[in-house]
């Protein structure tokens, strides 16, 4: 049988893609700002925290 090793840089691409694809449907964001949003989807998500 072969094992199966979950990396952290594996899951921590995940998370970060969720995190991206999250921030997208939740501020609701237009083309060119989900193209930023790759670089800096933190800043849009605490933006709309506020």
């Amino acid at each position: 049988m072969a094992e199966h090793k979950v990396h952290e840089g594996s899951l921590a691409a995940f998370l970060w893609f969720g995190g991206w694809l999250f921030t997208i449907a939740f501020a609701k964001l237009l083309w060119w700002q989900c193209i930023v949003g790759l670089v800096i989807w933190p800043y849009y998500l605490g933006v709309m925290m506020r």
